[in-house]
């Protein structure tokens, strides 16, 4: 849980700083590539270590089985990820005001954990705080907040996110025709493109062949547990991914 914090609340806004400089510069070493490889790898495994964690820990949700499920999990969280980080900075070298536009998509996460009536923390002004965390998570990858059926919530997001990706590069190309000399934003355009089809693809195989199914309930029946002990209750209203 602390891992899944200090990802979103530290490494991901540097890495995206990182890009944004490197972009802005249109210089970058192979050191610096293969450290940003690294990152986005390290961010998506993260999530899989997370839900494989958290799955084993629920005794009423069946455990993320490895092999090929988890692959499978991983290139969706790799590929979807990474496409929305790159976009977001090109957004930001087309305006640093864009910053604003980023601090409203998170507003909007954190309203949204707020509408939920998410009740992980035990008193108010923590679980405030724990939305507002809820808020930055979801600005850059999807998480079942409180663990009910998210098929309409997750297909609004994932377009909405898939519109982002696609406008961001078309709108710096538009807007900023001197960028079209970037040697960066041809190979940064494919990986947004490429990225997105294919963590949407991974993301729809994942959920409808690999999932975990059973008798036991899944995580989307959560919150109508009876009779667990409290710290498994809690742990039931915690993010789901």
């Amino acid at each position: 849980m602390l891992k899944l914090f200090e990802t979103f609340l530290e490494s991901v806004p540097q890495l995206l700083l990182q890009l944004y400089i490197m972009l802005g510069h249109d210089e970058s070493s192979i050191m610096q590539c293969l450290s940003m490889a690294f990152s986005f790898c390290n961010i998506a495994w993260t999530l899989v270590d997370y839900r494989r964690c958290l799955r084993r820990s629920l005794p009423h949700v069946r455990e993320m089985p490895s092999g090929l499920p988890t692959v499978v999990y991983l290139l969706y969280k790799l590929f979807t990820i990474t496409p929305h980080i790159l976009s977001c900075s090109l957004l930001l070298m087309l305006s640093p005001y864009n910053a604003i536009a980023l601090v409203f998509i998170w507003l909007l996460g954190t309203v949204w954990a707020y509408w939920l009536q998410t009740d992980f923390c035990s008193c108010k002004s923590l679980e405030w705080f724990y939305r507002a965390i809820i808020g930055v998570i979801l600005t850059f990858t999807f998480f079942n907040v409180k663990g009910q059926d998210t098929k309409v919530a997750m297909s609004l997001y994932y377009l909405l996110y898939s519109l982002m990706n696609i406008a961001a590069p078309i709108l710096l190309t538009l807007l900023k025709p001197e960028t079209q000399k970037m040697k960066h934003l041809l190979p940064v355009t494919i990986v947004i493109f490429v990225g997105t089809a294919s963590g949407l693809v991974c993301l729809v195989l994942y959920y409808t062949l690999l999932h975990p199914k059973g008798k036991r309930r899944e995580a989307d029946e959560v919150d109508g547990l009876e009779k667990e002990p409290e710290t498994t209750l809690r742990m039931t209203r915690f993010l789901q991914p």
